[in-house]
């Protein structure tokens, strides 16, 4: 309640908020606080949060908080089906249209859903199959490096402005490279209209102290742990192969090495702590350098 107490929305002129923050800096309950108050609907802008399949270990809000307010883009994506950013904005874009009289809370901690959100995007075509197998196999051969290679010698300006330690990132610039013969930075160069006007929403940013944030993180493994977490890793272990990002959630492979017996309990919830700690690391680097016109709300 002391952070909404900061927050001075007119409903008659922000029909939009964006709620952007590091894994458990709280965007959720924040949300939750501001439609409480002054009504709307809550949009998810997390790529992991869109899959059925994982509500527990993508901490997605729970089901009594989706009765409360109404939660959109939330878990509806089969988790052996592919989703990309252009599917995230096409949908985005209808339930603004469609709700364009109500507040719109969009909340998540994708930065990249927030900047092709508000600063525009471009209409990449389709990865052929062809391409998608062939960055697989050298994955497996190769390793991201190779990948890494080919970007840094034939698209140099994709290269230099992408996260090195995110491999399906680097999967992807090299897939839009191969199959459409222009880097992913040069597509990014014709823009198509954002969807949301920065002057025209309230863009806030939750900054959070790095011993506080470490708390949230041990506290909400200990509540994934508790409400079933390992058991809705038994029930997608099959998910964990595919190559698709619902495979990719956080924590999942690691507790499946304890089910499998590889790991202990203690070992597994360590290495999940190590991967959130990191992630979290890669989202605030990524909103210092790419939402520095964004709010910055600390949470105390």
């Amino acid at each position: 309640m002391p952070l909404l107490n900061e927050f001075e929305i007119n409903p008659d002129h922000h029909k939009t908020v964006l709620i952007a923050g590091p894994t458990a800096s709280g965007k959720s309950g924040l949300a939750m606080e501001i439609a409480g108050r002054y009504g709307g609907i809550i949009i998810n802008a997390d790529s992991l949060q869109v899959y059925e399949c994982w509500r527990i270990l993508t901490s997605r809000p729970s089901p009594e908080d989706e009765k409360t307010v109404p939660h959109f883009l939330y878990g509806h994506v089969p988790c052996h089906q592919p989703y990309s950013i252009s599917q995230w904005l096409d949908e985005i874009h209808n339930l603004l249209k469609e709700h364009k009289d109500v507040l719109k809370l969009i909340v998540g901690g994708t930065g990249l859903y927030f900047t092709m959100l508000t600063k525009g995007f471009a209409s990449i075509p389709d990865i052929n199959e062809e391409t998608r197998l062939k960055s697989e196999e050298l994955l497996r051969e190769d390793g991201i490096e190779r990948l890494l290679f080919d970007l840094k010698n034939n698209d140099p300006s994709t290269y230099n402005n992408l996260d090195k330690h995110n491999p399906r990132r680097i999967q992807r610039a090299w897939e839009v490279l191969q199959s459409t013969g222009m880097g992913l930075s040069s597509w990014f160069e014709y823009n198509q209209e954002p969807l949301v006007k920065l002057d025209q929403a309230l863009p806030v940013v939750l900054d959070i102290d790095k011993s506080r944030l470490e708390e949230n993180i041990r506290l909400r493994l200990d509540q994934m742990l508790n409400s079933g977490a390992l058991d809705e890793c038994r029930r997608n272990i099959s998910i964990l192969d595919m190559t698709n990002s619902a495979g990719k959630a956080i924590g999942a492979k690691v507790l499946t090495e304890y089910i499998k017996g590889t790991l202990t309990l203690e070992e597994a919830k360590y290495k999940m702590l190590v991967e959130t700690r990191q992630y979290a690391k890669r989202q605030r680097t990524w909103f210092r350098n790419k939402m520095a016109g964004w709010e910055w709300k600390h949470v105390p």
